[in-house]
């Protein structure tokens, strides 16, 4: 092989490596990293739960409970990811709102 093209493949190595690694971390990319802990969920830093299969124990990340049943869809302004407050949606989605008002969803 040429030179030229071994560089080419190491290049390629190296760009799918770096990517595969922060697919495999919660809250990578835009969501701007773990912010803290809510429950055994990661709340990233955009205000959303990851979706990552990994279970958030870190003591030092702020814990904070889960409510237990989440409520029907939207009851009260409910539903904060930052408190850990989930809703579920008319056909059976467990979601909860971002600060700035996105929906996101808790993996099943």
């Amino acid at each position: 092989m040429g030179m030229t093209m071994r560089l080419g493949l190491l290049l390629l190595a190296v760009l799918f490596a770096a990517s595969a690694h922060s697919a495999n971390y919660p809250c990578s990319g835009k969501k701007g990293g773990v912010d803290r802990c809510v429950g055994t969920q990661f709340l990233c830093r955009d205000g959303s739960i990851s979706a990552s299969k990994r279970v958030c124990s870190n003591p030092d990340a702020g814990v904070s409970p889960l409510t237990s049943k989440p409520s029907p869809s939207g009851a009260n302004g409910a539903c904060s990811c930052g408190a850990g407050q989930y809703c579920t949606g008319p056909r059976g989605g467990t979601f909860c709102y971002t600060h700035s008002g996105k929906k996101s969803y808790l993996r099943k």
